[in-house]
């Protein structure tokens, strides 16, 4: 089959009522590929788990229709749809529990975005969580990172707005189709995203999903699934930024929290967050030691993060090409380099993050190597 019959496949599987991420997976495992599950038909669907006559019967009702509505519907909003087989579909998001069976995506998915954080926090945000969600937002971005969140009013339009000041790069996930802008205040910061080639806009739901609350808590973790590790910034005890913050945690990745005041409501929830074992966040270098470690474990493959040069500033290429006859301690690199010592320090610090460098015992740095 082409490219474009395996995509009307999934997509056929994707639009059936009762069938979502985990039961998609369930059913391509069972026969194959999305291809396979369509030559075998009602009988055998329902010998998966999860499948009964009700679910069976959904599946075999979706027809070349509402396919082709779905395709051009897409098209006419400028959104590619990928599968878990295309090559843009990120692959750290392959490797959670429910992967989303179809990816809806305008503007691009890029390989640097495997080296992303998320920030989230509340809708109802002070001055001072706008403030700190914007400010971590800036400080990821210059470092590097692409910036994940819900695209949602408050901590999620500062942390957007927040890497595009730093001129990084970000992903909103929406908890609605992208055939609207949700919340709509925020079309032109969607816009801006997709036409100045700064990220994407991304959900798994179909082109015309309403916005409904219950969506909101199963995209929370395509945030958490697409990032190192997720920042809290200001949420209530009730807040839906804590289901990222648990999602976060359950996918193995790392959980950080910028404290609130003490006698705020909004603040209940991030500074219970801190009390339970989130890494307390004032400055980026509490992320970045958090990081370090985690983003060794998280990486896709040595591959995906390796092939990322195109993030390295020049200080950072400096250093790189300086390792390439073999190690080098820290000192030695700055003093070769003329650069003084912090800055050496925390060039270093991203280069480990971004793949590029490994360092050992006794603060010596030397390139990764392939393989």
């Amino acid at each position: 089959m082409t490219e474009q019959d395996r995509l009307r496949c999934c997509l056929r599987l994707h639009l059936a009522d009762g069938v979502g991420a985990v039961l998609f997976a369930r059913l391509v495992e069972a026969f194959g590929d999305a291809e396979a599950v369509f030559r075998a038909g009602p009988a055998e669907w329902r010998r998966v788990e999860g499948v009964g006559d009700k679910t069976a019967a959904a599946i075999a009702a979706v027809n070349d229709e509402q396919i082709n509505e779905e395709l051009a519907l897409a098209a006419e909003h400028g959104a590619a749809i990928l599968t878990a087989e295309d090559e843009p579909y990120p692959a750290v998001l392959k490797r959670i529990y429910d992967p989303p069976g179809v990816l809806y995506v305008r503007g691009r998915l890029e390989a640097a975005d495997a080296l992303a954080v998320g920030i989230v926090g509340a809708r109802r945000s002070s001055h001072y969580g706008l403030e700190q969600g914007q400010r971590f937002a800036e400080l990821l971005g210059r470092a590097g990172f692409t910036i994940v969140s819900g695209g949602a009013r408050g901590i999620d339009t500062a942390a957007h707005r927040g890497a595009l000041a730093a001129g990084g790069r970000t992903i909103a996930v929406m908890g609605c189709g992208l055939a609207q802008t949700y919340p709509p205040e925020n079309d032109k910061l969607f816009e801006q995203i997709v036409a100045d080639g700064r990220g994407a806009i991304v959900s798994e739901l179909p082109m015309r999903t309403a916005v409904l609350a219950g969506s909101f808590p199963t995209r929370n973790r395509i945030i958490s699934g697409l990032s190192l590790g997720v920042l809290v910034v200001e949420a209530a005890r009730r807040s839906g930024s804590l289901i990222t913050a648990r999602l976060a945690a359950e996918q193995g990745r790392a959980v950080f929290a910028v404290p609130g005041r003490v006698d705020s409501p909004s603040s209940q929830g991030v500074n219970e967050l801190i009390r339970d074992g989130a890494t307390l966040v004032q400055n980026l270098d509490d992320v970045l030691a958090e990081l370090g470690h985690v983003g060794a474990k998280m990486a896709p493959e040595a591959a995906d993060v390796q092939a990322l040069p195109q993030t390295l500033d020049a200080t950072e290429s400096k250093l790189a090409n300086m390792l390439s006859d073999g190690p080098l301690t820290l000192d030695e690199l700055a003093q070769r380099s003329g650069l003084d010592s912090g800055r050496v320090a925390s060039s270093m610090t991203m280069l480990v993050l971004k793949g590029v460098a490994v360092q050992r015992p006794g603060n010596v740095f030397d390139r990764r190597r392939s393989g």
